[in-house]
């Protein structure tokens, strides 16, 4: 038996072939064989920040909007620096891990940032 990708939308392992397709039956996803071979050839993921510099791990950066925390009357000023970001895969399109002085751990979006 061959073995099937995951899924690339969701990551269920469930998947099966539907002519030249492959099909998910927890998301309803459907791609072609191809597809699935360039997803697997991509290399490392490069995330850039809002004037497209290419951001790493421990960069510093600086706030480029006031940023509204969700579930808070705070607000990030523009122009603060966030010291030692991580990249992370996060949900909702945030992928910079950080922690703010004064305000805590938090995630935010690379297109709200720009390298310092």
């Amino acid at each position: 038996m061959s073995e099937l990708p995951k899924c690339p939308k969701c990551g269920s392992e469930h998947t099966y072939e539907d002519g030249a397709l492959f099909v998910c039956p927890e998301c309803a996803h459907e791609w072609s064989p191809s597809a699935a071979a360039a997803d697997e050839d991509e290399g490392p993921r490069v995330v850039k920040d809002a004037v497209g510099n290419v951001l790493a791990d421990g960069d510093t950066v600086t706030v480029i909007k006031d940023l509204k925390i969700k579930g808070s009357s705070s607000v990030v000023k523009i122009g603060t620096k966030v010291r030692n970001i991580r990249l992370i895969d996060g949900t909702g399109g945030h992928d910079i891990d950080c922690k703010i002085d004064g305000v805590g751990p938090m995630q935010l979006k690379s297109e709200f940032v720009k390298k310092a």
